[in-house]
C-alpha cells in the first residue's frame, strides 16, 4: 500500500538557515555558500526604507540570476503582538514554496543561533507546520569578528566570557563586571554614555574597545579613554577585558 503521508513529506521541501557571518562576503563558509547558491530561492531580513538589508549585501555577490529573492518583513519593534504576527506572515510565505518542494535559504547576519532573526522564523514555522524540515548551518558571529578586527583573543586560558544582549541595565553591567573576565557588550549605541561611566568607575576604559560595522570597509574602532561621549551606529559591539588571562 502507497503511503501518502510519506509521500507528502518527501515533496517538502528544506528551509536552511544560513549563516552569512558580520559583513565581508568572504566569510561566508564553504557549506552556506554551496546551500545559498542551489537553493531556488533565497530569503532573507528586509532592510529599511527601501534600503538592502545587511543580510542580502552579504550574499549579493554570490547569488545567481535565476535564483529567485524573498524579502521577508521583521520590524524593529518591541511590541510582542506585532513581532507575532511578522514572525506569522514570514514562516507563511516560506511555507507556501516549501509545500511545493522548493528548498528555502535564509540569509542571516551573523550566525543563526546568535541573537538572530532566524530562531524566530524556524521556530514559528515548526510550530505552524509541524512537518516543516529544517537546517542550520553555522558562521562567524559579531564578538568573534570583532576580536579579530583588534587583533587581540577574545578569551584565552580559562578567562569567563559574558555577553550582554541589546537591552541591560547598568546595574546588571555592574553585577556582571564582578565575575567575567571578559564582557561583551551587543549593539551598545543606545547607552553608550552610561556603560562609559560604569567603566570608568571601574578603571577599565583602557581595556575597553568599541568595534562598529566589524569586517566591512567602514569598519571602525576606538578605545574608550578620554571618549565619554561617541556617535555610533546601530551595529556597535564593545569588548571589555576585565581581567588579562595572566592575572
Amino acid at each position: 500500500m502507497h503511503d501518502n503521508s510519506q509521500s507528502k513529506l518527501a515533496q517538502i521541501g528544506t528551509l536552511y538557515g544560513i549563516s552569512v557571518g558580520p559583513g565581508d562576503p568572504e566569510l561566508v563558509t564553504l557549506k552556506g555558500l554551496r546551500y545559498l547558491q542551489r537553493a531556488k530561492v533565497v530569503a532573507f531580513p528586509a532592510g529599511i526604507q527601501g534600503k538592502p538589508g545587511i543580510a542580502q549585501t552579504i550574499i549579493s555577490p554570490w547569488l545567481q540570476p535565476h535564483q529567485q529573492q524573498l524579502s521577508l518583513h521583521f520590524p524593529y519593534v518591541r511590541d510582542l503582538e506585532t513581532l507575532t504576527q511578522a514572525w506569522n506572515d514570514a514562516a507563511q510565505k516560506v511555507w507556501n514554496y516549501l509545500e511545493q518542494g522548493q528548498d528555502v535559504a535564509f540569509a542571516c547576519e551573523g550566525d543563526v543561533s546568535f541573537y538572530s532573526t532566524f530562531t524566530y522564523l524556524a521556530q514559528t514555522l515548526q510550530h505552524l507546520h509541524p512537518d516543516a524540515i529544517i537546517e542550520t548551518v553555522p558562521g562567524v558571529s559579531s564578538p568573534m569578528a570583532a576580536a579579530a578586527a583588534l587583533e587581540l583573543p577574545l578569551t584565552a586560558r580559562n578567562q569567563r566570557l559574558a555577553v550582554l544582549p541589546a537591552i541591560y541595565t547598568m546595574g546588571e553591567l555592574e553585577s556582571v563586571l564582578e565575575w567575567a573576565d571578559v564582557v561583551v557588550l551587543m549593539k551598545v549605541s543606545s547607552v553608550y554614555e552610561q556603560v562609559w561611566q560604569v567603566l570608568q568607575s571601574y578603571q577599565l576604559l583602557d581595556r575597553s574597545w568599541i568595534v562598529e560595522r566589524a569586517t566591512l570597509p567602514q569598519q571602525k574602532r576606538y578605545n574608550l579613554r578620554d571618549r565619554p561621549t561617541l556617535k555610533l551606529p546601530y551595529f556597535s559591539l564593545l569588548i571589555v577585558w576585565v581581567r588579562e588571562p595572566l592575572e
